[in-house]
């Protein structure tokens, strides 16, 4: 009996549900917190921090669920949750250049373990790599070219300055198409949060969801993740597998 094709089953229902008769991966779309780097926890506990001084009710678990959107559009959210009304464009610029300065205090993150392998097979298998962030701390930007050396081109970033709708609007990574000049049958998404999940999903990608902070892989998988990853590590070691697997299901 010849055994089954792994993923197989993932990659099925993922072309069945967006209409496609296959994915050919040219472009791997990247998410930076949480994935390329161990960094929620300082994010968290920044804007934390911020909020909590600023007379806003919260915890700092919640943050988490908050990943992928922009600054901004997190301060502005939790303004109408607290105050019934939207935060300023004065406010909004000012309490994100606080919350950049709390991250600053905390101890320097680190890269991922595993994403530096990540991305090394991503390359070798000759896709390009495009970051696609909410961010726009150039603190961790600016640490990119120096962490993962020639994995990015610099003109194959997007970032929080980049769009007008951040995650999980779609537009960042149909941005990051437009940047690698892909379809979505021709892209994959790399996140580790629910936002950044939806938003590559609504895009038309296959997307690939990991669990490198406390969202158990549930939430992902219901955010549309097309298949779930324990931690980078695992993601790593399985990724030729599964870009070997996605060249070769068809839809049925």
């Amino acid at each position: 009996m010849i055994p089954p094709i792994p993923f197989s089953s993932e990659i099925a229902r993922f072309l069945e549900r967006h209409h496609f008769e296959r994915v050919i991966p040219r472009a791997a779309l990247i998410d930076m917190d949480g994935t390329l780097y161990d960094s929620m926890r300082n994010h968290t506990a920044a804007w934390h921090r911020l909020m909590t001084e600023v007379g806003v009710e919260c915890t700092r678990d919640e943050f988490y669920l908050y990943e992928g959107r922009t600054g901004a559009s997190t301060i502005n959210q939790l303004f109408i949750r607290a105050f019934g009304r939207e935060a300023t464009d004065e406010e909004k610029e000012t309490l994100y250049k606080r919350k950049t300065e709390y991250f600053r205090e905390l101890p320097a993150v680190k890269p991922m373990p595993g994403a530096l392998d990540m991305l090394t097979t991503l390359r070798d298998a000759g896709l390009q790599r495009i970051l696609v962030t909410g961010s726009g701390q150039a603190s961790l930007i600016d640490r990119i070219s120096a962490d993962f050396p020639g994995m990015f081109e610099a003109d194959k970033l997007v970032t929080s300055r980049s769009v007008t709708h951040g995650k999980p609007h779609p537009e960042p990574f149909i941005r990051g198409m437009q940047l690698a000049h892909v379809s979505p049958s021709q892209a994959i998404v790399i996140e580790n949060a629910p936002l950044g999940v939806e938003a590559g999903d609504r895009s038309g990608a296959f997307t690939i969801g990991i669990t490198t902070g406390p969202i158990p892989r549930e939430v992902l998988e219901e955010a549309g993740a097309a298949v779930v990853f324990g931690s980078m590590p695992e993601f790593a070691t399985k990724l030729p597998t599964l870009l070997l697997s996605l060249l070769t299901i068809t839809k049925q």
